[in-house]
């Protein structure tokens, strides 16, 4: 594996999950299915300093089985401040899944539950800033 290509998020209402994650993100989606004027099934957006994709689906795309409900692996983005993060995504609407918590030796976690029913993870993480300092 040569590291992380894309991460998709599910929502009902992709139209709606694409200005809440435009809003957050700071950027608009620079990729749009189906284009023109017909509702979106899919928006994609580059973030980071990787430009990783992150898409947002319509759910009706899931795979059969996929669960209704938050849960299972947790990808946390890196930030530079844990707690303004959660401070902002929860004034987006946001719901808290699991709280600020000091892991040790300065890695801090959290992750809140996106108004479309998603995990969304973040964390400081010193060993990302000295690779991305190399």
């Amino acid at each position: 594996m040569r590291g992380m290509a894309t991460v998709n998020l599910w929502a009902d209402d992709v139209e709606a999950a694409g200005r809440w994650y435009a809003e957050l993100l700071g950027v608009e989606p620079y990729f749009k299915r189906p284009d023109g004027d017909r509702p979106a099934a899919y928006y994609e957006f580059r973030i980071g300093d990787h430009q990783a994709e992150l898409g947002i689906i319509d759910r009706s795309f899931a795979p059969p089985g996929a669960p209704a409900a938050p849960g299972g692996a947790v990808l946390h983005w890196h930030v530079d401040d844990v707690q303004a993060t959660l401070d902002r995504l929860l004034s987006l609407g946001a719901e808290p899944y699991m709280p600020v918590t000091e892991r040790g030796e300065g890695f801090v976690t959290a992750a809140v539950i996106d108004p479309f029913g998603n995990v969304l993870g973040f964390m400081y993480n010193r060993h990302y800033l000295e690779v991305l300092g190399r």
